[in-house]
This record gives structure tokens, C-alpha cells and sequence, in this order.
């Protein structure tokens, strides 16, 4: 009677007897490992076997002792717990002894870097020889490189954390997040989990990555534990792991309002470090300031949004963080940088150096702007740029309100007929209190100017 491998409702194979060899198809057990039947073999000569990967399989704690059949006889299920006793005769095999008392031999055996347990078969129906030359088979198959040749068991396992990112980039975030490639700079950030296996990675494995980040980064660390939870809750979608591990994980740090507000001189210096940078990073920055907009708003601006003879700039829901319509004001300091722009051949970007994309890179020019600003000014970042625009325009007397319109924030935005009745209500008003932070903006330019030009003759 030949042996064969049948599905149990388990979602495991187990041996079982039959005159007629059942093939396994592509089924899957929770191990997340599968077993399918190579159609070219010949089922009679295959070694039949289950596989089965153990998350914390630890062989050299179990019970140690030469397997006799009277021992394996004479043994009484545990109804507390299932036993296992590891040969001493031959390496690997175990024998496996249930709460009900169904006793198994398995093999225990280290397979492409994991340990794995295959199930051998069943006593009394398989007798421990026969086990023990089922075990010597298999182990010599494994040494030769045939076992998944022989057997039909192919060992399929998980994609890597390193293998999964760029798939949820592109078929996730590329479709969903306009900022995609933040996002992707901050998942590559979790090196030390790239190597290991999606479904291994486990919360602790996390907290550690996490760590190593926050050291140099706090904000990002919690940016960084942000997507990664999203990306595995994306993998629980597609069934790649069954739960996401670090679901409710807090962030490792609580992050604090940033105050940072430039000084004039330092914005009058910054205006002349622009002009000395040129097109297009030292424009897009002049834009910057004097628009009050959003980084990659303004980097990737297109000439179809502007209208310059009305002096409207209107910035597409699509590009949007808060994916609505805004409309910006173009006074005329905004209107020179432009006008002074110069235009690539059949291509859409205001900013750009091959006429293709946007511009990027302002990690270097920030390094630039850095070395142009007076000695001794306190670490900025280009995001600081709104809260200096905003802080000013309180001071010039532009309300509130006004000023949340012109930075399109969601609590200057309303809905319904109060939105459209805004559009207009604010037009004039978002208007003039941009005019007045352009001339506030070009007064420290000049007197930034005017200070440093009798440095500049001395000088030569």
C-alpha cells in the first residue's frame, strides 16, 4: 500500500495510506509556506512528506534519548501538554506524542536558513525503522540539493521587508500619496529589517530600528514608524501576514510645535543668498518667501497654473496637501522672479533643469543658503519659512483668517456655499496683505544691501 499526502481540514498535509498517490495542489497552511506538485515527477518515487515551519523551534531542547519501539510503545499522552523525544541513533528525528495521544515522527532539520519540522509519518503505521530510513533519505536529499526535486515540496517563503517596500511604492503610495517619495526615503531608513522575512518581523524587531533612527532623527523616527505601520497594515490586505505586528505602536518620542521664526536680518540675508544662487534653486526660494506656500507646491509649479496677465496662480486640488483648490495672489515682486524665468522647450515646469521634472535637492541648497546667513543663526528648515510669512503678517495687521486663506490651511477652509462665498470675500483681502509682505520682504533685501555694500568696497 503506497503512502500519500492528504489535506486536513488543519490546512496541514498529513501521511495516510492509500493504493492510489494523491498529489498536493498549491494549498497553504498558516505557516505561510506552500507545497506544490511538480507534474513532472513520478509520484511513486517521491518522497512523501508535510513540512511545516516553526516560528520559535528550538531542537536541542527536547528530550534526549535512543527510540526503541517498546519505549514508543509503552508511552502515555501528557493531557497537559504534547511530548517530544529526539533520537539519539539518528539526527533529526523526533518523536511527537499529542494530548490525545497520537503519536509522530517528525524530522527537525534546518532548510535554507530556517528551521523546519517534516512530518514523517505515524506509529504504529510507519515502524520506527522505516522512520529512521525515511529520515536518512530525506537528510541525504536535503545534502545533495534534490530535496524539493524529489519530494514535490517546494519551500516558497515570504518576500523580505527590503523586497516588499519598492512593490508598496509602486502600488500603493505612487497611486495614493503625492509626497511618495518621502514616503519611500523613510522606509529605506529601517535597514537592519530590509533582510528579514515580512512575516518574521516582529514589534521588538521594530522598537530596535526605531531606536537606531531616533538617535539621530526623533521626528523622522516617528515619520519612519508612521508608514511602516501603514505598509504592513497594507500587507495584512493582500494576505501577506496575517496581523500587523506593530498596530498601536506609539511614537517613540512626543514631537513639539516648531517655533522657529527667521529674524529680518536673517531674511534680508537670505533674499541676497538667493539672488547670488540664480535660477532656478535661488528663484523657486525667492518664491518661497513671498508666496508662503508649501515646498513641493511651489518646486513643482507649472506655467499652465499661472495667469499672469490676471496675476493668479491657481495651485489643482491634485497638488494640493489638503486637496482643495487654492488660489495665490501674484504681486509684483512675485511677477518679476517669474517674468525673469526662463522657459524650457515643451515643458510645463517653472523650476526645472532638464525640462522633464521639477527641481530637487534642496538638501544641498539648503547647505548653500546655510553658509550665506549670519554667523551664529539658529538652525532652520525651509518649512519655517510659512510660520516667519504668518508671525509677520500678525505684526503687519493682516487678520487671521486672511492669513489662514493665503496658507491653505484646513482651518481657513470651509465648505458648502460659505466656501465659494469665500473665494471671493478674500480675494481682495489675501491680495493686499500678500502686497504687504512683499514690500516688508524687499525693504530687508535693500537693507541687507545697503549694509553689507560698504564691506563689499572695502573688500577690493
Amino acid at each position: 500500500m503506497a503512502d500519500r499526502l492528504a489535506l486536513s481540514h488543519a490546512g496541514a498535509f498529513k501521511l495516510t495510506a492509500s493504493a492510489t498517490p494523491v498529489i498536493p495542489t498549491g494549498q497553504k497552511d498558516h505557516t505561510g509556506i506552500s507545497f506544490r506538485h511538480k507534474s513532472n515527477q513520478n509520484p511513486a518515487s517521491r518522497l512523501e512528506l508535510s513540512l511545516t515551519r516553526l516560528a520559535r523551534l528550538s531542537y536541542h531542547g527536547l528530550m534526549k534519548r535512543r527510540l526503541t519501539t517498546k519505549f514508543i510503545e509503552g508511552q502515555k499522552p501528557n493531557p497537559l501538554k504534547r511530548l517530544d523525544f529526539r533520537d539519539e541513533l539518528m539526527p533529526g528525528l523526533v518523536l511527537r506524542i499529542s494530548t490525545s495521544g497520537t503519536k509522530t515522527f517528525c524530522l527537525h532539520k534546518r532548510i535554507n536558513g530556517k528551521m523546519r519540522r517534516l512530518t514523517i509519518g505515524r506509529f504504529p503505521i510507519m515502524s520506527l525503522a522505516d522512520a529512521r530510513e525515511r529520515v536518512r533519505q530525506v537528510l541525504y536529499e536535503i545534502e545533495i540539493g534534490r530535496f524539493e526535486e524529489l519530494t514535490g515540496i517546494e519551500v516558497e517563503t515570504k518576500p523580505s521587508l527590503g523586497d516588499v517596500i519598492p512593490d508598496y511604492i509602486e502600488k500603493y503610495a505612487k497611486v495614493h500619496n503625492r509626497d511618495w517619495k518621502r514616503k519611500e526615503a523613510l522606509l529605506v531608513k529601517f535597514t537592519t529589517l530590509h533582510g528579514k522575512r515580512i512575516d518574521e518581523i516582529k514589534r521588538a524587531d521594530v522598537v530596535k530600528a526605531c531606536d537606531v533612527i531616533h538617535k539621530t532623527a526623533p521626528t523622522s523616527a516617528n515619520r519612519a514608524l508612521a508608514h511602516l505601520k501603514h505598509l504592513m497594515g497594507w500587507c495584512v490586505e493582500r494576505g501577506m501576514i496575517e496581523a500587523n505586528p506593530i498596530a498601536g505602536m506609539k511614537p517613540l518620542s512626543k514631537e513639539r510645535s516648531r517655533e522657529r521664526v527667521l529674524t529680518n536680518d536673517e531674511l534680508g540675508a537670505l533674499w541676497t543668498a538667493c539672488d547670488a544662487e540664480g535660477y532656478p534653486f535661488g528663484d523657486c526660494m525667492k518664491l518661497l518667501i513671498l508666496s508662503g506656500q508649501r515646498r513641493a507646491e511651489v518646486a513643482e509649479i507649472r506655467w499652465s497654473e499661472l495667469d499672469l496677465e490676471k496675476r493668479l496662480w491657481t495651485l489643482p486640488s491634485q497638488r494640493a496637501k489638503n486637496g482643495r483648490q487654492h488660489t495665490v495672489p501674484i504681486t509684483d515682486a512675485m511677477l518679476e522672479v517669474l517674468r525673469k524665468t526662463p522657459r524650457f522647450f515643451n515643458s510645463d515646469y517653472v523650476f526645472t533643469t532638464i525640462g522633464k521634472s521639477p527641481v530637487s535637492g534642496f538638501g544641498r541648497l539648503k547647505d548653500r543658503l546655510d553658509k550665506a546667513l549670519p554667523e551664529g543663526t539658529e538652525p532652520w528648515i525651509i518649512h519655517d519659512l510659512r510660520r516667519t510669512m504668518s508671525t509677520n503678517m500678525a505684526m503687519l495687521g493682516v487678520p487671521q483668517p486672511v492669513t489662514e486663506a493665503l496658507l491653505n490651511h484646513k482651518t481657513g477652509v470651509v465648505s458648502g456655499v460659505a466656501a465659494i462665498y469665500n473665494v471671493y470675500s478674500y480675494a481682495d483681502e489675501k491680495r493686499e496683505a500678500l502686497g504687504s509682505w512683499s514690500q516688508h520682504v524687499m525693504k530687508l533685501a535693500q537693507r541687507h544691501d545697503e549694509e553689507i555694500a560698504p564691506a563689499r568696497r572695502q573688500s577690493i
